[in-house]
């Protein structure tokens, strides 16, 4: 016993020497250099709890059964676009614009198409009524997939309008995040009420061991969409669920979301169908149409230029952050950024700042107040850099929250979808978003960003700069956190 104690201060020792070596292998490989020297410091400062927390969340990447599924999804989608007439595009684009719309193909699959119709809707309820009249009128079917979809008083008529839609026979298909709605006030609720209309719906990315069912447990599909029939879709940031997300804690703070939504007409909706095919594919091995019923070419009546762009750990690159940059980088005069969560890597900060040497107006919007504590202190870390480079902060007046998520470059070309401007956006959700050209659809965009400018404030860097310190050593902390991917 007396030789076991004697010997036991070596072999801690050189078990955490071992350990510390193989963490400088293993953790800095094809990983950005900031969340490698987070996991580092993890690991290092709190050997235990950081080489747990590794095994349990360091890889950021779906199972390989899952990226092969991608792979093979994108193949089938490049087949099947290149045979299509996708509308006609519109003239004289800027060569910067068209290598932009390559790189999304090559690396998301989907097509650029023409003739679009897009236009926004930024009032909640509006917005879930909107979606529901779209149901109700379904002669074919109806894909829905969001991050959170609960049943409650104010998405009552959603849910009733797919009722509708069952009884007459249409199929309803449904595709929710399992792990957003596990915890969520009425998710068995929900679960039950779509079972009972007869719905088909399926979790997405489920974290359900004892079936077999497994990934990175903090992986999660964000997407927001709804196609009904092929001729008429809805994507954005807008979950189904009343604005307070029916929490005790938002309630009793009275906090309110405010999304933004675009309802789509044109051939353009066979590309968002295509994201919603692929995740059911992924999520059931259930291939649902041909490649014909995928890309249906319906008419509209409009002029814009529109591309899906999807991203997430199921690709190869984090396709969402590359085309910021290069929009970032392609702008000459203006760059409005509206992220709730607005936590850069290195290069987004980069081309962020960049802008505003290159004399251009940028502008970011973000809430006055946060309901993620991490994630809010870590955003409040980067304002005193975008101050000094001359961006100008506007942060919208509590007790809302701004969730929309969007940008627009110049008086042409917009995004919108449901990716926040932050890491896990881009490492770790899947994501969707949508390229724009058109001058009307940025008209749109600057008469809704005008509305947060009225409800919002701007914040100088005066005002930051007499922050109290323990904030910014919170703000710090929680920006070393969010590297951890």
């Amino acid at each position: 016993m007396a030789l076991i104690v004697e010997w036991w201060p070596i072999v801690v020792l050189v078990f955490d020497i071992i350990i510390r070596i193989a963490a400088i292998i293993i953790v800095p490989r094809n990983r950005r250099p900031t969340a490698a020297m987070a996991w580092l410091l993890a690991i290092y400062f709190i050997p235990v709890i950081g080489v747990l927390l590794f095994l349990l969340i360091g890889t950021p990447r779906l199972p390989r059964k899952r990226r092969r599924k991608q792979d093979a999804i994108n193949d089938f989608i490049r087949d099947a676009s290149s045979q299509l007439d996708l509308g006609s595009l519109r003239p004289h684009a800027p060569a910067w614009f068209t290598s932009l719309v390559t790189m999304n193909h090559t690396l998301g699959a989907m097509p650029l198409s023409g003739d679009n119709e897009a236009h926004l809707i930024s009032d909640y309820q509006r917005s879930l009524d909107a979606m529901a009249e779209a149901i109700r009128g379904a002669k074919k079917f109806v894909h829905v997939e969001f991050y959170i979809l609960q049943t409650d008083a104010a998405t009552d008529g959603f849910f009733a309008a797919l009722e509708e839609a069952r009884s007459r026979g249409i199929p309803v298909r449904v595709l929710l995040d399992h792990w957003a709605n596990l915890r969520k006030p009425h998710y068995r609720k929900t679960l039950k009420r779509l079972t009972r209309m007869g719905a088909r719906w399926r979790l997405m990315l489920p974290v359900q061991p004892l079936r077999g069912t497994y990934q990175r447990p903090d992986l999660r599909n964000h997407r927001k969409l709804l196609v009904v029939d092929g001729e008429v879709a809805f994507m954005g940031s807008q979950n189904i669920t009343d604005s307070t997300y029916n929490l005790r804690k938002n309630i009793r703070r009275g906090l309110h979301w405010v999304d933004l939504m675009v309802k789509l007409q044109g051939p353009i909706v066979g590309s968002v169908n295509a994201v919603f095919l692929s995740d059911w594919y992924s999520e059931t091995d259930e291939a649902l149409q041909t490649e014909d019923e995928m890309f249906a070419i319906t008419p509209s009546e409009g002029d814009l230029d529109c591309q899906i762009v999807p991203s997430g750990p199921g690709f190869r690159f984090e396709n969402n952050l590359r085309l910021f940059l290069g929009l970032m980088y392609a702008a000459q005069r203006k760059l409005i950024i509206v992220s709730p969560y607005f936590v850069p890597d290195e290069a987004l900060l980069l081309a962020v700042t960049t802008a505003c040497h290159r004399g251009l107006q940028v502008e970011l919007f973000v809430s006055e107040i946060g309901d993620q504590a991490l994630v809010y202190h870590a955003q409040r870390s980067y304002y005193e850099a975008l101050l000094r480079a001359g961006v100008r902060i506007w942060l919208y007046r509590a007790p809302y929250i701004l969730h929309s998520k969007s940008m627009t470059i110049d008086d042409e070309v917009a995004i919108i979808g449901s990716s926040n401007m932050d890491m896990r956006s881009f490492g770790l959700n899947l994501e969707i978003s949508m390229l724009v050209r058109g001058e009307e659809f940025v008209t749109e965009m600057r008469q809704v960003e005008q509305q947060y400018r009225e409800l919002s404030r701007e914040i100088t860097l005066e005002e930051w700069l007499q922050q109290p310190l323990r904030s910014t050593v919170l703000d710090n902390i929680a920006r070393l956190t969010s590297a951890l991917q």
